[in-house]
């Protein structure tokens, strides 16, 4: 027997002696592994210098929470959601990083949940709303796009225009400008040239947009609480009408320019062509069934057109400046109704001036205080709504400014055509940038944008503390952004010079 810890033979030995042989164990080889990166750590750290040692163990507590507790004690970091790319209007306070704003990139970019790059704002007034297109538009020009303002109604672009060596059009009564709502534009150029299918092609265009623009002037007008109507029998009247006085009833090699009053004129007294062009049996039944539309085109041309948009075009715009503006400031004494038609007249003679831009010019167009012309009735409505749906193809961005989201459904009463149509504007601007608002207008952002509880407390808390806040809603992402601006920029976006003065 072997001692434990003595000297002597082992079992093995033992064994062999006898003539057994014990069976060795192969060897196997282990596995070489890799070097290790990172080591546990003692709680306390190793002992050695800058090792991190402590004589003593911070206390852990644990805590439960939910996830709307949690950004409280945990700052999380959300990422930038887009790409870097398009002009810088601000930071994004979720992220700590810049925000860039690129309507027709996103548009392109299959990543981004944007099908076109139109813009609806809206935010209570003092939450610079004008700084922000103002700031967004100069910082776009670097990258291609040139700025169109249809209608300053509060002079609030003219240091812009004159500051890019541009001086404001003058719309108003006494001033010399005109602006024919009905004219041509670019389609007009090189008319006798065109085969017949072009000819048809552009007809088409122009007759459209005129019928859009009559129509919404005749719907802005009232018989006591009802808006006067302008159905298929008075679409086909007017349409009549204005192919006889450009020519294109006759098949005039070159048309000829009209306006509305001529309109109105040609309809109040009608020849026999007109009347057996329009299907009526006599001339008596022509009076009795046009009675209301002639009497609006009169009311018309002696009211809110009168001296404004009633003769032929007297502008010349340079369309390859960076930016032009039509102020309407010396209208707003006569009254939101008249602003509203003045507007309606100006966008569509800035969509007939654009039918034939040149690819790859991107404008930014304006539309300020654009409720109201979307309360002149259905007929307003669908103007707008023509606008924002062809911007799209038309290379444009259309930028509407509002107040509160409820302001398009003052076209109509609830459930009418016009109620309809305009609640559905906002879907077709997949861009919207939401400046504070007070809390009654809650329920409008929970109902009608359909924002959830978080972007709607941003929008009744967060964005009202501070000037330039806003939540920018890209597709359905949501983005906390503080627009800043440079000192260079403060001067040219200021909108509160009457206040200040004042004081």
């Amino acid at each position: 027997m072997v001692r434990r810890g003595g000297s002597g033979r082992d079992m093995g030995r033992l064994l062999s002696d006898f003539g057994h042989e014990l069976p060795r164990v192969a060897r196997v080889e282990k596995p070489a592994t890799a070097p290790r990166v990172f080591r546990y750590a003692q709680r306390r750290g190793a002992r050695r210098n800058g090792a991190g040692w402590a004589p003593a163990v911070a206390p852990v507590s644990p805590w439960r929470m939910t996830t709307d507790q949690a950004p409280v004690l945990w700052p999380f970091i959300a990422p930038p959601g887009l790409p870097p790319t398009g002009a810088q209007v601000g930071i994004n306070q979720l992220s700590g990083g810049a925000f860039n704003f690129d309507p027709h990139g996103w548009v392109l970019d299959e990543s981004v949940q944007v099908t076109n790059p139109n813009v609806i704002q809206m935010g209570k007034p003092g939450t610079q709303k004008s700084t922000t297109v103002k700031c967004s538009a100069l910082r776009m020009m670097e990258y291609g796009y040139r700025l169109l303002i249809l209608g300053d109604i509060k002079d609030e672009y003219v240091d812009v225009c004159r500051a890019l060596g541009q001086e404001p059009f003058e719309v108003g009564i006494g001033l010399p400008a005109r602006i024919n709502p009905l004219d041509f534009g670019p389609l007009r150029q090189g008319w006798e040239r065109l085969d017949r299918q072009e000819i048809e092609r552009r007809s088409q265009i122009v007759f459209s947009r005129w019928l859009t623009l009559v129509g919404g002037l005749v719907g802005s007008q009232q018989v006591g609480d009802r808006r006067v109507p302008f159905g298929p029998t008075e679409e086909r009247v007017v349409e009549a009408a204005l192919r006889e006085l450009t020519g294109y009833a006759s098949a005039q090699s070159t048309l000829t320019e009209t306006t509305i009053p001529q309109l109105w004129d040609l309809i109040d007294n009608p020849p026999k062509a007109l009347i057996e062009a329009c299907r009526y049996e006599s001339e008596a039944h022509f009076f009795n069934d046009t009675r209301l539309l002639r009497d609006s085109l009169s009311g018309l041309v002696r009211g809110a057109l009168a001296g404004l948009f009633d003769n032929h075009t007297t502008i010349d715009v340079d369309w390859a400046a960076p930016i032009q503006s039509l102020s309407l400031s010396r209208l707003r004494q006569l009254g939101e109704e008249a602003v509203g038609v003045a507007l309606l007249c100006v966008n569509s003679w800035g969509r007939g001036m654009r039918e034939l831009a040149i690819p790859g010019d991107l404008r930014i167009v304006v539309r300020d205080e654009s409720w109201m012309q979307m309360r002149l009735g259905p007929a307003a409505v669908k103007s707008f709504d023509a606008d924002l749906r062809l911007s799209r193809t038309d290379g444009e961005l259309q930028w509407a400014v509002m107040h509160k989201p409820s302001d398009p459904l003052s076209a109509g009463d609830a459930g009418s055509q016009a109620w309809n149509i305009a609640k559905d504007l906002i879907n077709l601007a997949d861009i919207k940038i939401l400046h504070g608002q007070d809390p009654k207008i809650a329920n409008e952002l929970e109902q009608i944008l359909e924002l959830g509880p978080i972007v709607r407390d941003l929008v009744t808390g967060w964005a009202r503390r501070g000037p330039g806040r806003a939540v920018w809603m890209v597709g359905e992402q949501a983005f906390k952004v503080q627009m800043v601006r440079h000192p260079l920029e403060v001067a040219l976006t200021n909108t509160n010079q009457a206040l200040e003065k004042a004081g």
